[in-house]
């Protein structure tokens, strides 16, 4: 392995360290974008019986915030009704839960740029590394040298640049619009959530 990565020569060491970040990214966001740490199922029935009982103070919502980004925007939500003994109008609610949304939601798209970035950049920092490699290739054969075995690996060691960039960019593409289907998905499901919540501060649903 350290053989190719010394054939490949210098322009392979971007490719390398993008491959590092995509991995980390690819993880950390395997770990962050899953439904039940962004919005628990339970969340609003717990809610629900917290109203019901009574039982709902500003502690518990400053708890909630913490909990998860759903119970952010429920703690929204619920700082502008009469839990907080703030007789808020549901138009007021609304856009306090859609102020709260738009936070999530960035935190929840965070590092996806560079994701995507990496997967778009990756194909041509390959080709560079390859156009670099055959450069040095045919300036270090000169006039008379004719050694076809010497051109045909020179040129395979200078596709080793293409191929990484490939390897690197796949699965890079892949996990960005994964990522970003997920966070759609998640995004739809709170907002979802938050209205049922609203309906029930004001009494419009059980």
């Amino acid at each position: 392995m350290w053989s190719l990565i010394e054939a490949a020569g210098w322009p392979i060491w971007p490719l390398i360290f993008a491959s590092v970040i995509s991995l980390a990214i690819i993880g950390e966001r395997l770990l962050a974008l899953r439904a039940s740490k962004v919005a628990p199922k339970t969340l609003l029935p717990e809610v629900q019986s917290w109203l019901k009982q009574g039982t709902l103070t500003q502690e518990t919502c400053r708890r909630l915030e913490q909990d998860s980004p759903l119970g952010e925007i429920f703690s929204s939500a619920l700082c502008n009704s009469a839990v907080c003994k703030v007789d808020a109008s549901r138009e007021v609610m609304k856009e306090a839960i859609e102020e709260t949304g738009r936070a999530v939601t960035h935190r929840l798209e965070r590092y996806l740029t560079t994701l995507g970035t990496i997967a778009s950049v990756g194909p041509l920092l390959g080709l560079l590394g390859t156009v670099i490699g055959m450069v040095e290739l045919f300036g270090a054969l000169g006039p008379g040298s004719h050694d076809p075995v010497m051109l045909a690996r020179g040129i395979s060691v200078a596709l080793y640049n293409t191929a990484m960039g490939l390897i690197v960019a796949i699965p890079s593409m892949i996990f960005y619009r994964h990522f970003r289907g997920k966070v759609e998905s998640l995004v739809v499901e709170m907002e979802q959530e938050a209205i049922k919540l609203v309906e029930i501060l004001q009494g419009q649903r059980n």
